[in-house]
């Protein structure tokens, strides 16, 4: 038998294209994932990327809101998840919402992804790897 990877290949690949700024590249990556698993986890990544998405734009408002809802699905996965210290990306969202009331705009968090955070048994683990057919 196969070893499974350490984490979930789409979301290996969602913190690799935030870490690099691809924001909305990594939203798209993760969005498949989501709809197989229904995580609201990935929901709240995907928002975190979407809020990101909106700092380059140079909307504020776009920004806090989804800062919001990404903090909102994230809560309650602390203070880890799936490798993912929970706790941290929750303060870098507090600080981007503190950036934006000095009237600066929020640098992105870097994403860390630790084995030793993963538990091994998160729902995402059950997701396909690979997207049903477009005919199934």
């Amino acid at each position: 038998m196969t070893p499974r990877p350490p984490f979930p290949p789409a979301f290996e690949s969602f913190v690799a294209l935030f870490n690099r700024g691809a924001y909305w590249e990594s939203h798209e990556v993760l969005e498949d994932a989501w709809r197989a698993t229904g995580s609201d986890f990935y929901q709240g990544l995907i928002l975190l990327a979407s809020a990101f998405v909106h700092a380059e734009r140079h909307n504020a408002h776009g920004v806090r809101a989804q800062l919001a809802k990404a903090e909102m699905r994230l809560r309650t996965f602390r203070p880890s998840h799936l490798g993912m210290d929970v706790d941290v990306v929750l303060d870098a969202c507090a600080a981007a919402r503190a950036a934006l009331e000095r009237d600066t705009w929020p640098d992105a968090p870097r994403l860390e992804l630790r084995p030793a955070l993963a538990r091994g048994d998160e729902p995402e683990w059950r997701a396909p790897l690979e997207p049903p057919s477009a005919g199934a």
